[in-house]
């Protein structure tokens, strides 16, 4: 767990918390018995131990808040949350609706070396010559069908001559690079190179982003000029010069 003090259920609290703040601003007793299903008076006495531990600014008909502790699990809780749903959906293919239910009882027993690899597995699987989606779909065909042994050697030759392809395909087609602030909505990319090393985009090197990491842009916050991305399990706002000097290729 991210606070050996902290429950299970408790984290689920905080989870809840962090999501109804970005989702409306603002969290009241209500929202989370609504999002977690629980009575009001379970909701009270969390509440209650939340406060105790200093992980949320709460009292009776005022709205919660997380304080800077609460809001560190918080994130954490919900990055173990993301990474290991994103395994269940993209490589092992399971159901959403079952990859959330497994994803979010996983997530409270599960370590940050643990999670770290589970990303490193999902950048090679989309990396790596021999994975991709044709890898991952034939997984999961095998799953569905019971396959108890495949073809490898056709296999293998089909992989080199999809690998020749694609150099060919290099040879001939430069590869999209651009900016990080360029990305569109709903798109993603993998870091090329970072020119910036200063504060301007401190907040994104301290998620972890370097050459080769691969960045979702999720969406604009019109609001307040901010967007949306998802980089190792991580959501950040950032402002267009927190994205400056990054360079990226679009994929």
């Amino acid at each position: 767990m991210s606070d050996d003090t902290l429950t299970a259920s408790l984290e689920d609290y905080l989870e809840a918390i962090f999501h109804i703040v970005r989702e409306k601003k603002a969290v009241k007793p209500r929202d989370i018995a609504k999002r977690l299903e629980v009575s009001y008076a379970s909701v009270t006495g969390a509440l209650r131990s939340l406060t105790e531990k200093d992980l949320i600014n709460y009292a009776p008909y005022d709205l919660i808040t997380l304080t800077g502790r609460g809001d560190e699990i918080a994130r954490d809780v919900v990055r173990r949350h993301e990474v290991l749903r994103q395994f269940f959906l993209e490589v092992l293919m399971i159901p959403e609706g079952d990859a959330d239910v497994a994803a979010c009882k996983m997530e409270h027993y599960i370590s940050k070396a643990i999670v770290e690899r589970f990303i490193k597995f999902i950048e090679f699987v989309e990396t790596c010559p021999r994975g991709g989606e044709e890898w991952i779909d034939n997984f999961s065909y095998r799953c569905d069908n019971r396959c108890e042994q495949g073809d490898c050697e056709k296999c293998m030759l089909d992989c080199l001559n999809e690998l020749r392809k694609r150099d060919r395909d290099n040879l001939t087609r430069s590869m999209t690079i651009g900016e990080l602030k360029d990305l569109e909505p709903g798109r993603r990319c993998r870091v090329v190179r970072i020119r910036e090393s200063g504060g301007r985009n401190r907040r994104i090197l301290d998620a972890g982003v370097s050459p080769g990491s691969v960045i979702e842009f999720e969406r604009p916050v019109a609001s307040r000029g901010l967007i949306d991305i998802k980089v190792n399990g991580y959501h950040l706002s950032l402002t267009r010069d927190e994205t400056e000097g990054i360079e990226v290729e679009f994929i």
